[in-house]
């Protein structure tokens, strides 16, 4: 079986070669004032509150917050966080990056206390 066929179909179009292009061109953003006027003309409103969502909604689950509260502070059906919370269990992505904030976030409160 080809990974265009059966069960691998569904990894092959998230990867596909414009994917592909997309996660170069983010990777190469120079600083957060780039990222914001890319993100700013590639997603509509609509799509970066959805994407910022998932993102809230996979830190709360991380912290063992209940659906009931990711539902009411992002809007999301129990559906899509329950689909977060699968990824989260089962991917790397999710998971490395809130480890990833979280030391960040760790050393710009020290370097703010040193500071003062």
């Amino acid at each position: 079986m080809s990974i265009t066929q059966g069960k691998h179909s569904a990894k092959r179009k998230y990867f596909s070669k414009d994917v592909v292009s997309l996660v170069d061109i983010i990777l190469s953003l120079q600083d957060k004032e780039q990222a914001k006027f890319f993100f700013k003309d590639l997603l509509t409103s609509s799509e970066m509150k959805e994407l910022s969502n998932r993102w809230k909604a996979a830190k709360m689950l991380w912290d063992k917050t209940p659906y009931s509260k990711i539902e009411h502070e992002t809007g999301m059906s129990s559906t899509t966080i329950a689909r977060i919370s699968k990824s989260l269990k089962q991917g790397n992505g999710y998971r490395s990056m809130i480890k990833k904030e979280k030391i960040i976030g760790g050393l710009q409160e020290e370097e703010v206390e040193v500071e003062e």
